[in-house]
């Protein structure tokens, strides 16, 4: 018991800062004050959006993107991540609050905070290696066509139509809009977009989101057009900590939706991390410490307002661009936020809703890496079919589901893959030290197989059916120092052959058992089959002369008659 509690508290300290974080911090803190200004720059319009696209408003968001972002910051595995709300999140939100209300949607960011922490002290992290590539590029393109349908009922000015799909919600927005068109909003949805993604080809690094997000509500309020919602009053700060959304009585039931939230935060933000790691030389993330990180920040979230934080792709990226060495860059985000929150609130309510919509159409469109999609569809059939796959599921079901189904149909394809590449060779007798006349009478009556890749689940009960073929011979040789593995299911059929075979009066001999393979051989009784005949050998040539012995035995090889001559 000591022992587990001294392993569980050295795990635990392992994802606390440590000095070498500090470190990051002094090695220059002018450049990452200034990667910070830009990143929250960037971020406050997606921030606004995302709180209003999730159903409990722009103060929401914010107060994500300051608290989230500060403590991921600080206990996170990544000094490059940036935290806070995402489109991605917000997908799942949806019908959370539709069912749950803003409370529920509370209290599921904090019990999915703490199956974070979990996850971490789990060391659960390394995990996300194993997610295919075609997954991921199925996931993102999905999450950007969600995103993307959300905006339609605020970029068409019309109120948010009832349901939590969001094809048929986005049809009946279209369908309204067309009945009562509101240009107006559709204007300034497309201008922004429109400046944003054009101005990003041109400049790179002039953050067009707040300039546009600037231009149009200076315009709306000069012009006076009503037509053009704003965002609403927005609280002069943050809100004090609180518990009172919580139910303890409802907690089993948000179980599932906190799982789901969990699970997608986890992804989301060592993927960004992954990414973040890819864009620089010599920066490595810790995945526990950033699902550590990520925990706190959700647990801390909802203390204040906040829904769901997990590491943002874009502010990520823009963080890395503009030069950003340590954490202190994502921290300096979140603080600047925090200042606008506490000293602009007044002028950032009067931001048109259609202007945060066009700003999120552009960040969907921007999400989707035509190259990354055309060298998937393009690398072979199954990595175009997981794509397709999972960006369907993701856009008509629901995000976690749509990385499941994208997992188990990748791992199905591999298991596919692998088993066509285990094989059951037939291959010709080694000579040794015998004459050519034996070798050919043993030849007669002695048939060698090689068995080469692995003998599992996914290809065993094929080898069976190939052995059972076998006729008009006295012994079969099973060479097995080419099998890479075996599972209980291929040593079952391993053995049943052995029995069938058997029961055909042909003798069963292996040879080049490896070691690592005996035990499972053993656990269903195959290698004790074969030892009670005395026919496991060692290697080929052993096999080959335990045979030759066998079929002497049994009267098969007979010495050729010896003539004498006859004096007459």
């Amino acid at each position: 018991m000591r022992f587990s509690l001294g392993r569980a508290g050295t795990r635990f300290a392992a994802l606390l800062p440590g000095r070498t974080d500090l470190a990051e911090v002094r090695r220059d803190p002018r450049r990452d004050l200034l990667a910070g200004l830009t990143v929250a720059i960037v971020a406050l319009p997606l921030a606004l959006g995302f709180g209003v696209s999730s159903g409990l408003g722009a103060e929401s968001g914010l107060a994500t993107a300051v608290i989230a972002g500060a403590v991921a910051a600080v206990f996170g595995g990544s000094n490059l991540q940036v935290s806070g709300p995402t489109g991605a999140m917000t997908v799942v939100l949806v019908p959370i609050v539709a069912e749950y209300g803003p409370g529920g949607v509370l209290t599921v960011g904090l019990m999915a905070g703490v199956m974070l922490v979990a996850l971490a002290v789990l060391r659960a992290g390394k995990y996300m290696q194993y997610v295919p590539a075609p997954v991921v590029e199925g996931f993102t393109l999905g999450i950007a066509c969600v995103i993307g349908l959300q905006q339609i009922p605020n970029a068409l000015g019309v109120p948010n139509p009832e349901g939590d799909r969001v094809l048929l919600v986005a049809w009946r927005a279209v369908r309204e809009a067309a009945e009562n068109p509101n240009w107006t909003a559709a204007g300034f949805a497309l201008a922004v977009a429109a400046v944003m993604l054009v101005g990003a080809r041109l400049r790179p690094t002039v953050p067009f989101s707040v300039v546009a997000v600037i231009a149009a509500t200076v315009v709306a309020q000069v012009a006076g057009l009503d037509a053009a919602r704003p965002i609403g009053d927005l609280p002069s700060g943050l809100p004090a900590p609180s518990l009172a959304f919580l139910d303890p009585g409802a907690l089993g039931s948000m179980l599932a939706p906190a799982v789901a939230v969990a699970a997608l935060a986890a992804l989301e933000s060592l993927l960004s991390a992954s990414v973040a790691d890819g864009m620089t030389v010599g920066q490595r993330h810790d995945p526990d410490r950033e699902l550590f990180g990520q925990g706190l920040a959700n647990i801390a979230a909802p203390l204040f307002g906040g829904v769901p934080a997990t590491g943002a792709i874009a502010r990520t990226a823009v963080n890395v661009r503009t030069g950003a060495g340590s954490r202190l860059a994502s921290l300096t985000h979140a603080a600047v936020l925090a200042v606008i929150v506490f000293a602009a609130a007044p002028l950032v309510s009067r931001i048109p809703l259609a202007a945060l919509a066009g700003v999120l159409l552009a960040t969907a469109v921007r999400m989707v890496e035509v190259g990354s999609i055309k060298a998937m569809a393009r690398a072979t059939r199954s990595d175009a079919l997981i794509l397709v796959l999972t960006a369907v599921a993701t856009l008509a079901l629901d995000l976690v589901y749509a990385v499941i189904i994208g997992l188990v149909v990748a791992g199905a394809l591999a298991l596919r893959a692998v088993a066509k590449q285990a094989r059951l060779d037939r291959v010709p007798l080694d000579r040794g030290d015998h004459s050519a006349e034996e070798h050919a009478l043993l030849a007669e009556h002695i048939v060698a197989y090689r068995i080469d890749g692995p003998l599992f689940f996914a290809a065993a009960h094929r080898f069976l059916l190939e052995l059972a073929e076998v006729a008009d011979v006295r012994v079969v040789i099973l060479r097995m120092s080419r099998v890479t593995t075996v599972d209980a299911t291929g040593a079952l059929v391993l053995k049943d052959a052995v029995e069938k075979l058997d029961r055909r009066g042909i003798a069963v001999m292996t040879s080049g058992i490896r070691p690592g393979q005996r035990q499972v051989l053993e656990s269903v009784g195959a290698l004790e089959l074969l030892r009670l005949e005395g026919r496991e050998y060692a290697t080929t040539p052993e096999a080959i002369e335990g045979a030759r012995t066998y079929l002497k035995c049994a009267g098969v090889l007979v010495p050729p008659p010896v003539h004498t001559r006859v004096e007459a």
